[in-house]
Formats: C-alpha cells, sequence, structure tokens
C-alpha cells in the first residue's frame, strides 16, 4: 500500500497521456526508486549496492529501528551492518538529463491542446502539465519560455469554461512570481483587459486570483503601463481596495497593485485622471522645473472632486503661490487656472489661505504690478481672490505680512484704486471680492471706513449705470451691503446724480433680468435715509411710488405670505412706499399720490401679515406718519346760521347729517386725511401690542399714540382706546418694564390715558401698574421720569403740591408735550 500510495504522482502522469513515447525499460528500471516507484531526484546506494532515494531509504531504515530490528535491504531483505547513504553522482546526471528531456517533451505535446478547439478536459491537463513544468525547475520554466506558451495560456482566459480559466488564472499568477521578462510576456494581448474584467465581476470565481495575479504583474513598469491605460481599471482598482469588509484578502492586493501603479514615474497623469493624484504631486514638488510645468498643466486638464481638491491645496497650495509671483508666464496662467478651479471648494478654499497664497495674489494684483500681468491673468487672480474670500474664513484675521490684513485699510485702498483703472471682467471680480467681505459682519466695518476714507463710493456707486451687467449686477450687491453703514453717503452721491438714481429705478423695476440685481437695487432704495426730501421728489419725478405702490397691492392680493422671494420683495417695496410718508408736509405730491392708492388702508392692510414682522414694523411706523397729517388736512364744514353753529358747540352737539371725527373734530377719512379711526386701523394695531417682536409693538404704539397728540381731542383719543380694548395692553406693556424708547414712549401713553379720571381711579388699585411706574420714575431717562412721576400722580401715588399738571385732556396742549417731539426711533 505505500509503495503503491507513493507511485501516484508517477501513475497519474502515465493516465494524463503525456509520457507519451515509452522509454526502454531498462532505463525507467535505473531511474525508479523501488520504494517510492517514482524517478528519483537524490540517489543513494547502500551497502547491498542498490540505490534508492535518499529520503525513501531513511525513512526506511528508521521505520526498521521503530520495529526493534536492524535495519536491512528492501530488495535482497539482507540486514545492512553500515547505515551509510553514498550519492552516486553519475546515476543522478543521467536522471536530470532524461527528466529534462521527458519535461521538455511533455510540454511541446501540450501546446497542441493550449487552443480554443481543445476540450475541457485536454485544456486543463495541458494547463496543469505547464504548471509542473514551471515549478519543476530551470529546464521546464526555460521551455515554457522557448515555446511561447505563456501568450497561450493567457489566452485560454477567454475559455468558457471556468475550470479551464482558473486552471489559467493560477498558471500566470506563477508566471508573475518571476521575472519583469515573464510578466510582460502574460501582458501580452488583451490578457491584462481580461483579468480587470474578472476583477470587476464580483460574483465571478476567478476574481480572487486575477486580484492575486494582478499584484504580481504589476511589479513590472511596462504592465503598470498597460494596466494605467486601460480605461477605467485604476477605478474598478480603487473600488475593490476600498471593499475591505467584504473581503480584506482582495483588498489589499488590490491596494499593493495600486500602489505598485503609483511608483511608475509615466503613470503619474493617468493615475492623476483616475482619482490618484499622490504620484503626479510628488513629481510636481519634487520634479525640474519643465516636469513641473508637464504636471501642472496635466492637473489643470483634470476634473478633481472636492477631496481631491482639499488634498492638492494641502500639497502644493504654497508651491502655486510661489508660481504665480514668481513663475514664467506659461507656468503662471495654468497655475492660476488651477488655483481658481480648487478654489471653488470652501474647504479646499480654506486651506489655500493657510499655505499663505493670500499674499501673492494681492502682490501680483497691485496697481504697481498689474501691467507685468496679461488682463486674462489680472482676471484669474481677481477671481481666485474672490473665491477665496467667499470660503467663510474670517479675513480680517489673516496675517498677510507683519501686521497688515487683507482688509487694513491701505490694501483695501489699493484695490479699490485698482477697480477704477482696470477692465470690466477685472472690475466684475474685484467687486464680487469686496460684497463677500461686506456681508461678514467681522470684515464689513474695515471696508466700509476704507471706502469712506478713500473717497471712493463715489466710483463704486457709478457702477448702476455700467453697460457690462456683471459688474453692474457685483457694485449694486456691494452697494446694498454697505447701505446700512453709508446711506447718507450714497444718498449725496445719488443727490449730486439723478441720472445715477434713475438707472437704479429702472433696475429695481422696469429691467426683467437678474432677479438678485433687481432685489439689491429696490433694498438700495429702501435703505436710503427717508427724510433726505430731494430724493424723495427725484423718485416721484421718475415715477417710483407708483409702480411701487401697485406692486405691493398685487402681492397683496395674491396671498402675500406665502413665497418667501415675494416676502423678501414685498419687505423692500414696503420700505420704498413708506418713505412719501415721511415728507407729507413739504411735497403735497405725496399726499396727493396717498390718496390716489388710499396708502393709510394699505398699510393697515400689511399690519395683518403675521410672520413678516419688517413689513409690520414699516407700516406701523407709516401710519403714525400718516396720523400726524390728520389734524391737518381735516375739513371742518361751514354753516350759514353762525347762532346755530354756536349754539350747538356750546352744548357739544354735532350739526345735523354730519359725521364728525371724535379725535380731529371735523369731517375725517382713511383716504382723504389718513385717519386710522376708519378702515379697522386702531384695532390692528391694538391686536400688535401683544406682538412679541419688539419693534413692532413700539411701531404699533407710536402709531397709536397719535391719538393722544396735543391738538387733537385727547380725551376722545383715551375713549377710542378704552371702548377698543387698547389700554389694558398699553399698561401691560408698561408692567413689563421696557427699557430705551419704548419705556419712553409707553410711559408718555400711560401718562396721557390716566388723566381720564375713571381709568387713573380704577388703575389705582392696580399694584403692578403703580410699581411699573415707580421703576420707570427710577430708572427712566429725565424726560420719562418726569412723565412717570405726572402719572404717578394721577393715581395719587405722590402728593400734589401745585396745580401743574393739565388733568383735562379734553381741553387741546399739554405741559407733558407732544410725543411728536420724541420719535426718533425712525433715524
Amino acid at each position: 500500500m505505500e509503495r503503491h500510495r507513493q507511485g501516484s504522482r508517477r501513475q497519474q502522469e502515465v493516465a494524463d497521456g503525456l509520457d507519451g513515447h515509452e522509454e526502454e525499460d531498462g532505463a525507467l528500471s535505473a531511474f525508479v526508486c523501488p520504494i517510492t516507484m517514482q524517478v528519483m531526484r537524490d540517489p543513494v546506494v547502500i551497502e547491498t549496492g542498490h540505490a534508492f532515494e535518499r529520503e525513501a531509504i531513511a525513512r526506511w531504515f528508521s521505520e526498521c529501528r521503530d520495529l526493534g530490528r536492524g535495519p536491512y535491504c528492501p530488495i535482497t531483505m539482507r540486514e545492512v551492518h553500515r547505515a551509510d547513504l553514498r550519492p552516486v553522482l553519475a546515476l543522478r546526471a543521467a536522471i536530470e538529463e532524461w527528466t529534462d528531456r521527458q519535461q521538455r517533451d511533455e510540454l511541446r505535446r501540450a501546446c497542441q491542446w493550449l487552443t480554443k478547439d481543445a476540450t475541457e478536459k485536454e485544456a486543463v491537463r495541458a494547463l496543469g502539465c505547464v504548471a509542473r513544468g514551471w515549478s519543476g525547475g530551470r529546464v521546464g520554466r526555460r521551455t515554457v519560455r522557448d515555446e511561447g506558451m505563456i501568450p497561450m495560456v493567457g489566452g485560454m482566459l477567454r475559455s468558457g469554461s471556468t475550470m479551464v480559466r482558473l486552471k489559467a488564472l493560477e498558471a500566470i499568477q506563477e508566471f508573475a512570481r518571476e521575472t519583469d521578462q515573464d510578466r510582460e510576456a502574460v501582458s501580452e494581448g488583451d490578457t491584462i483587459r481580461t483579468i480587470i474584467k474578472f476583477i470587476d465581476c464580483e460574483d465571478c470565481q476567478e476574481r480572487e486570483l486575477a486580484v492575486s495575479a494582478l499584484c504580481n504583474l504589476s511589479k513590472s513598469e511596462l504592465v503598470c503601463g498597460k494596466i494605467s491605460e486601460l480605461n477605467g481599471a485604476v477605478l474598478i482598482l480603487g473600488k475593490v481596495s476600498g471593499s475591505k469588509a467584504d473581503n480584506p484578502t482582495i483588498a489589499e492586493k488590490a491596494e499593493r497593485t495600486l500602489g505598485n501603479l503609483d511608483r511608475c514615474e509615466n503613470n503619474a497623469v493617468q493615475m492623476a485622471e483616475n482619482g490618484r493624484l499622490e504620484p503626479l504631486l510628488n513629481l510636481l514638488i519634487e520634479g525640474s522645473p519643465e516636469k513641473q510645468l508637464l504636471m501642472v498643466s496635466s492637473l489643470e486638464k483634470i476634473v478633481l472632486s472636492n477631496d481631491l481638491k482639499i488634498l492638492v491645496a494641502r500639497r502644493v497650495g504654497s508651491l502655486f503661490g510661489g508660481i504665480v509671483e514668481k513663475g514664467n508666464l506659461e507656468a503662471k496662467e495654468v497655475a492660476f487656472k488651477v488655483l481658481e478651479h480648487i478654489s471653488t471648494n470652501a474647504e479646499s478654499a480654506k486651506v489655500l489661505i493657510e499655505e499663505n497664497v493670500l499674499l501673492p495674489l494681492f502682490r501680483v494684483l497691485s496697481i504697481n504690478r498689474t501691467s507685468l500681468l496679461p488682463p486674462r491673468l489680472q482676471e484669474a487672480a481677481a477671481a481666485v481672490l474672490a473665491n477665496l474670500v467667499a470660503s467663510g474664513v474670517d479675513i480680517g484675521t489673516v496675517p498677510l505680512d507683519g501686521d497688515r490684513t487683507l482688509v487694513s485699510e491701505d490694501i483695501v485702498h489699493s484695490l479699490l484704486l485698482l477697480i477704477s483703472n482696470t477692465s470690466p471682467p477685472i472690475q466684475c471680480k474685484l467687486l464680487e471680492f469686496f460684497d463677500t467681505l461686506s456681508s461678514s459682519t467681522g470684515t464689513v466695518l474695515s471696508i466700509v471706513s476704507a471706502i469712506k476714507s478713500s473717497g471712493a463710493i463715489t466710483n463704486l456707486v457709478q457702477f448702476v449705470e455700467s453697460d457690462h451687467q456683471e459688474s453692474r449686477t457685483a457694485s449694486i450687491k456691494l452697494i446694498y451691503k454697505i447701505s446700512f453703514h453709508l446711506g447718507h453717503e450714497i444718498a449725496q452721491v445719488f443727490r449730486a446724480s439723478p441720472t445715477l438714481l434713475g438707472c437704479l429705478v429702472k433696475v429695481a423695476f422696469l429691467n426683467d433680468g437678474n432677479a438678485n440685481e433687481q432685489d439689491a437695487a429696490l433694498q438700495i432704495l429702501a435703505n436710503l435715509p427717508k427724510r433726505v426730501k430731494h430724493l424723495t421728489r427725484e423718485l416721484m419725478e421718475q415715477g417710483a411710488f407708483k409702480i411701487v405702490a401697485s406692486k405691493v397691492l398685487s402681492i397683496y392680493r395674491r396671498d402675500a405670505g406665502s413665497d418667501i422671494y415675494d416676502n423678501a420683495l414685498l419687505e423692500g417695496l414696503t420700505k420704498v412706499l413708506a418713505r412719501i410718508t415721511y415728507v407729507l408736509r413739504d411735497e403735497p405730491r405725496c399726499v396727493s399720490l396717498a390718496r390716489e392708492y388710499n396708502l393709510a388702508a394699505l398699510f393697515t392692510s400689511l399690519l395683518r401679515l403675521n410672520g413678516l414682522e419688517e413689513v409690520q414694523v414699516v407700516s406701523a411706523k407709516a401710519l403714525m406718519n400718516l396720523s400726524l397729517e390728520s389734524k391737518y388736512l381735516t375739513s371742518t364744514p361751514k354753516f350759514d346760521d353762525s347762532e346755530q353753529r354756536s349754539k350747538l358747540a356750546l352744548f357739544g352737539r354735532k350739526p345735523p347729517n354730519i359725521q364728525f371725527c371724535r379725535v380731529h373734530s371735523g369731517v375725517c377719512s382713511i383716504r382723504d386725511n389718513f385717519c386710522i379711526l376708519e378702515g379697522k386701523a386702531v384695532e390692528r394695531l391694538i391686536h400688535c401690542l401683544n406682538h412679541s417682536n419688539k419693534k413692532v409693538v413700539e411701531a404699533a404704539l407710536a402709531a397709536l399714540c397719535t391719538l393722544l397728540e396735543d391738538g387733537v381731542e385727547t380725551a376722545e383719543g383715551v375713549s377710542v382706546l378704552h371702548r377698543s380694548n387698547g389700554v389694558a395692553p398699553i399698561f401691560d406693556i408698561l408692567k413689563e418694564n421696557p427699557t430705551g424708547s419704548l419705556q419712553h414712549r409707553v410711559t408718555w401713553a400711560v401718562e396721557r390715558i390716566l388723566r381720564a379720571e375713571d381709568i387713573a381711579q380704577a388703575a389705582s388699585t392696580d399694584h403692578s401698574l403703580g410699581s411699573a411706574l415707580v421703576h420707570a420714575f427710577q430708572h427712566g431717562d429725565s424726560r420719562t421720569r418726569r412723565i412717570a412721576e405726572a402719572a404717578l400722580k394721577h393715581i395719587r401715588k405722590l402728593p400734589t403740591f401745585s396745580i401743574i399738571i393739565d388733568k383735562s385732556p379734553s381741553i387741546r396742549g399739554s405741559s407733558m408735550g407732544s410725543m411728536e417731539r420724541f420719535i426718533k426711533f425712525d433715524r
């Protein structure tokens, strides 16, 4: 049994039919070990003169000793006194020569079955023979190479049999373990493509063998080139290397393959195009100037993901900064293109800032050096600068050189000067740069201060009439941002040039163009100082108010509050429209327009738009302005019978068939003289007193206070508030102990209301109201304390030593003065 088992390999070879021509029996018997029944590799002779395989006879002697007897010859069965094993060199040489000849003949016969016409059984036998011949030694490998069997095995990968493909991959894996010559022989034809196909097929049985084979093949630089040239090969390997959770072994070999590809300098561009940038970046850092230019040019053509943009910025950001400042023109051009590309991502832009790219960019854009750059590169530099400041980094904290930052006054002055002395595309990018800086609370004040000190506001506003749309849009957006701080300066420019104001109106209302541009233009108009009469008259001449009134009415009618864009638009339009209410007394045309469009009723309706708090604030302030004019616009009917009129006035009765306003003592309407007692304005203003936004509360309270002003029937105003349930909400505001202008306003209103004796008597038992008045008396400003003192006397919390306070609210005028003097929150 032992001999039969040990001779199985020989029998398998015979059964495979690859022995072919039989050798002479004498030769075979001399070469075959009697124990193993296989051709000997290390023949030795024992005392009896018989030859055996060294390992087999040594094991035989050992087994004899284990059985408790002395060693004996397996053939003669005679005991051997000396267990010496003497090598037979001549026999060994003869066996090697015979084995080599046999192996060559066997491999040559296998060639006929390494074709697509062979059956599965024949192909498997042939591939097995090749594998044995390759692993059998030097002669077998040389025969496989000389007979061109390596490409033939590669061709078997296209077999329809899974078994044949597996055997072929096993053989290729062995070939690839040897020399680069063998690896290159495997790569002939489309073998590499076929192997990649197996790797890409997740359910393919050949996948693991294919990855192992490709890993070994990639040790050759030539094969690496062929792999990287295959479309999608690097991506497929990248996908496999990322699947460590599914199959760690395959993932590790795929990563090793990619590592081999990375080391090949000729593959740098192809690897970069497939997302492996490290080889290219290494060459960019370490290569010669010519190599750097080639790598940068290649990088400029590659579309990078955001992660790769960050990688490029971190590895070569500072290098690009040096190129754009000191490189030759060709290098600068491609470097600017790469910087512009990677700076579009906020995170990679932040990395570029960390790599101090801002300083070289500013230097190449400084006014005394821009002549050294062609306009297209100046534009690229400005675009990169705009992208960097848009990254979200606080530019005011990023040092350039020494203590200076990009928002230092001299640097801002330099860039503002450049805007006035360059082409529209570069102007556009620089305007965008300043627009971004003006959007940040950390840098806007520095930009505003520099613009103000340089006197550049005139040049910036003049872009409103520019024919270059992008520059005009950027300038309008910038002016809008700084209009919160430079409103009067901007107004002066518009006042000096009505044409510019007309261009702004045209952009805001008449152009069907960029929505962002229109919105910014509208917001500029909304932020202009409200009490500059000249601008209001000019807007009236331009017809702006009629357009705005129509638009506000249109938005309100289509259910304002349901569309975000409509909400922002309505806010700006309302501010512009409210402007005319600040000059009613000096501009009769504004009064006529307010009557024509019934603005008092419109602003009253806008108070209903809950959620649009700014619209409510502006509308309440507009109603306050309109209501202040009511007493000047009220008409008093004339009677023919003066005696009858006197009698009616004496007894406080109204003339027959005439509806008098109780507060203004005349004929009033919400359209003609803007009386807020009409059109439910009072009720809606009282409703706003309960708003959570204190600005809305203060604006609504200011409008209601016009009913308690000097020059109107204050007692009737109090009565209107009392009947409309408006007194309690006013008291509640005071009880919250507000501060500032709201404290003064509500204290004033409460004092006026407490002049009504019945209300004062009822309020005297309200301890919380008394405490609130005491708080205002102790903590308010001088005016508020004086008014709070009077209110405390009304409810008998302070003694009255002399009759100074006028407690008769029916008489016009009062020692406490008019609230109209204290309207300050519209500055």
